[in-house]
């Protein structure tokens, strides 16, 4: 069982917070330069990208919560919410990622890439979470504005016929609420919703 979740399709998936302050720059340039291999790597396979995206962003929530959660006992303060709304950011990530697992069906060698990508991911996100949680929240913050940008692209190969649009996963369907008869284009446009209110 899980817990079920609405998605509000109605955010502004346009949305870009312009780099300013010397921290904002390096957690921009930071996820370009991430992005770069990403994307000669995958090009246009939308589920492996889905995949590995999903894998990354399902880290800062849980690792903020975490740290938050152990913040909040040692120096006796609440944590005004942040703690359950960053753990809840990091299981709607898992969600993602579990459908996409659901319509991908990785290989051994995707699962392994998917392995070694959260493990090298967490323990960066971490330290960079200890020496500065303003710049992992915005590093977060970028890497969420290009899962938007990259589902963008994947609606777009979906409507123009490039990519099967499937019918959707029953764990899409009952998590999101969505109508029996929803397909691929509904649970990318859910997701995506989802990337543009984390970012």
């Amino acid at each position: 069982p899980w817990e079920t979740y609405k998605a509000d399709i109605s955010i502004d998936v346009e949305k870009h917070h312009k780099p300013v302050k010397f921290m904002d720059k390096f957690a921009y340039w930071t996820v370009q330069a991430l992005k770069i291999p990403t994307h000669m790597f995958f090009q246009r396979k939308h589920m492996c990208h889905a995949m590995l995206l999903e894998t990354v962003a399902a880290v800062p929530g849980m690792v903020g919560g975490m740290l938050l959660h152990c913040q909040s006992p040692r120096r006796f303060e609440q944590s005004g919410g942040w703690i359950k709304a960053l753990l809840e950011e990091a299981e709607n990530e898992r969600m993602h990622l579990m459908t996409f697992i659901e319509l991908a069906k990785p290989q051994w060698y995707e699962r392994a890439i998917v392995f070694a990508v959260q493990g090298v991911f967490f323990n960066a996100y971490f330290l960079t979470y200890l020496a500065s949680p303003k710049v992992a929240h915005r590093i977060t913050g970028y890497l969420e504005e290009e899962a938007v940008r990259s589902y963008t692209e994947f609606l777009k190969d979906l409507d123009n016929g490039s990519f099967e649009n499937v019918p959707a996963p029953a764990i899409a369907i009952d998590y999101w609420r969505l109508p029996a008869e929803s397909t691929l284009r509904d649970v990318v446009e859910v997701i995506r919703a989802d990337e543009a209110h984390h970012r």
